[in-house]
């Protein structure tokens, strides 16, 4: 279903002629005028047909979720085909909305519909405010973290585990403000939080990271340099990350026929969001390596002294057709860069014993961004049940509480995972990590090995991606600069800076000898930028400030005499007289060990473009 939500000062219609799919309607239902209400225009489609009451419910759920926040008087259901160019029969169409009617006016709202399949005049005032127009796609299918689920039957569990020790999450005494209770909130469906554009979106533009193209379809960014060597230095991380622990880098298209029943079958599970191009094959554009890595994986020979057997790609992009306003900055796109490691696993020994190794993978780039991760360990009742203690036992590995989720059965390919979250500064959460296990996609992909016995076997499958998209990775990393702003002075991680040291000559006598410095420190692997503007130094020392630049050096007279020079630390806030080589040992030792990069603009800020 494709819904337009207006909050109106009023609507206004009347009916002209009949369709030959008209309902027949009363004489007080020719037309009418409903002021202050919340306008839903729907535009019930085909693939509604398969479950019109999960339609219904995720319909009612959106209409709610949008008048809690605009708080209109009443509600209207107002039929509109033109949204849509795939749209169901007339009668599932009108039975879908008079249940939605009918469910709302059951939840205490006034609403009213107007007649469906008649030619109709209508005028409507919309308030203009910033959630006045709201446009959504709604199905019947619950979107988990991984992007992929199925109709929501009897809900989950939610507990908090510490120490071996089960409580449920609602009741759990968590520590003030802390992001486990923002977490768990927004898991139980309590938390609030404002409706506002994230730090981040402003940040990313400020810093000259990224922007949004106006040009492509939304959820697509175009990249300045400086974001540019953030993502690929992201991106050799997890590389070297993932080839230390024995993963085969691959390549697989973007794109996948349909009319593969493997692929189709899967696809489906992501409902409306899957991105896809009509050619004379109705293709769709990948959410996720899993296509290409288990056709690679189905069409090799395996035996079971290859396993685990664990195959890597850098996807980019992935594509998921994300609601419109649901997108938004680097947090949730439409074209996106994922790392993606599948493992193939004899048995379920064997997978646990791959799942907690993926889990210490996790574990070490929180520490590596320097980001906090609350974590959700999810699994089916019956898999807690057989494997409680080593989920038990898995979850110490955090070091801290944990949410828990039983769900009461298998919804998803996948029977147990844990999903890792940094909070954003509006305290929502930003999905990082994720390490899965998949019980079905072997058999699926006609994925086999051959067993100790001799015998084809299909194997298990894990998921893992050890940062979650690059995209928020980087959004994680600015939105904990928004939160500890009155704390610390703002900044990426100097593996990651752009630029990690700025050479500031005193005058233009001193340039000369500053560029000696910089090309030392630059030998030394270190990204390092020349202020060799006509500026005051005041204001180049406070543009090193604005660019997070972590080192900045000053060189004047007696720098140049005594090879002694003035260093603002940024994460410190420390103004010190040290020698070079003790400058560049600082770097290195916060950067050992790391991916490096060179620097992707010109040394000389009077030489740079402003992208801004």
């Amino acid at each position: 279903m494709q819904v337009l939500l207006i909050h109106s000062d009023y609507l206004k219609y009347k009916t002209k002629n009949k369709t030959p799919i008209a309902e027949e309607i009363e004489k007080d239902k020719e037309e009418g005028v409903f002021n202050e209400a919340l306008v839903v225009f729907t535009a019930v489609e085909k693939v509604d047909e398969k479950n019109p009451a999960g339609v219904v419910n995720n319909l009612i759920n959106e209409i709610k979720s949008t008048n809690d926040q605009v708080n209109a008087e009443r509600i209207v259901l107002y039929p509109y085909a033109h949204l849509s160019s795939s749209l169901s029969s007339p009668k599932i169409a009108i039975e879908i909305l008079k249940m939605a009617e009918k469910e709302l006016s059951v939840r205490g709202f006034e609403v009213s519909r107007v007649p469906f399949g008649w030619y109709k005049s209508f005028e409507i005032s919309c308030k203009g405010h910033p959630l006045s127009e709201l446009s959504r796609s709604i199905d019947a299918v619950d979107i988990s973290a991984d992007g992929i689920g199925e109709e929501e039957s009897e809900p989950s569990k939610f507990y908090i585990l510490e120490d071996s020790i089960l409580e449920d999450a609602e009741k759990y005494k968590y520590e003030k403000k802390s992001d486990l209770e923002k977490l768990a909130k927004y898991e139980l469906g309590t938390g609030k939080s404002k409706d506002v554009e994230p730090p981040h979106v402003r940040l990313m533009k400020e810093k000259e990271l990224a922007d949004y193209e106006s040009a492509a379809d939304i959820g697509h960014l175009k990249w300045y340099p400086k974001g540019r060597v953030i993502r690929d230095l992201l991106s050799d991380y997890v590389y070297d990350l993932v080839v230390e622990r024995g993963a085969m880098p691959i390549e697989t298209p973007v794109m996948y026929d349909l009319a593969n029943d493997a692929i189709r079958e899967h696809a489906e599970k992501f409902g409306e969001r899957q991105y896809k191009i009509q050619t004379k094959k109705e293709l769709m554009l990948r959410f996720a390596c899993c296509f290409g890595a288990f056709r690679v994986l189905a069409d090799s020979f395996l035996t079971w002294k290859n396993l685990p057997a664990r195959v890597y790609e850098l996807s980019t992009y992935s594509f998921r057709f994300e609601k419109r306003g649901e997108v938004v900055g680097l947090k949730r796109l439409r074209g996106f860069t994922m790392p993606d490691m599948h493992s193939i696993c004899a048995d379920m020994s064997q997978s646990l014993i791959e799942f907690e190794n993926q889990v210490d993978m996790c574990i070490q780039t929180g520490k590596d961004f320097e980001v906090n991760y609350e974590v959700i360990f999810r699994a089916t009742k019956d898999f807690y049940e057989e494997n409680q203690d080593w989920m038990y036992e898995t979850a110490k590995k955090l070091n801290k509480p944990v949410i828990l989720e039983i769900l009461p059965e298998r919804k998803h390919y996948w029977v147990c995972k844990m999903d890792f979250a940094a909070m954003d500064y509006l305290g929502r959460p930003i999905e990082n990590p994720t390490v899965q296990i998949d019980v079905e996609s072997g058999k699926r992909f006609d994925i086999s090995y051959l067993n100790e016995n001799e015998k084809e076997d299909y194997p298990i499958i894990l998921h893992c991606s050890p940062t979650g998209s690059i995209e928020r990775v980087i959004c994680s990393l600015l939105e904990k600069t928004a939160i500890e702003i009155n704390e610390k002075p703002p900044m990426l991680p100097v593996w990651l800076s752009p630029i990690q040291v700025r050479v500031i000559p005193v005058g233009e006598k001193h340039l000369e000898y500053a560029n000696q410095v910089a090309d030392e420190i630059a030998f030394n692997n270190i990204r390092v930028d020349v202020d060799d503007r006509d500026e005051r130094v005041g204001k180049k020392i406070r543009n090193a400030a604005t660019d997070w630049v972590p080192y900045t050096i000053v060189i004047g007279d007696k720098e140049v005499e005594t090879n002694v020079f003035n260093v603002t630390i940024r994460e410190t806030k420390n103004k010190c007289d040290i020698e070079l080589d003790e400058v560049i040992y600082q770097i290195l030792s916060k950067t050992m060990e790391k991916p490096f990069r060179k620097l992707p603009i010109p040394r000389n800020l009077s030489e740079r473009i402003n992208f801004k």
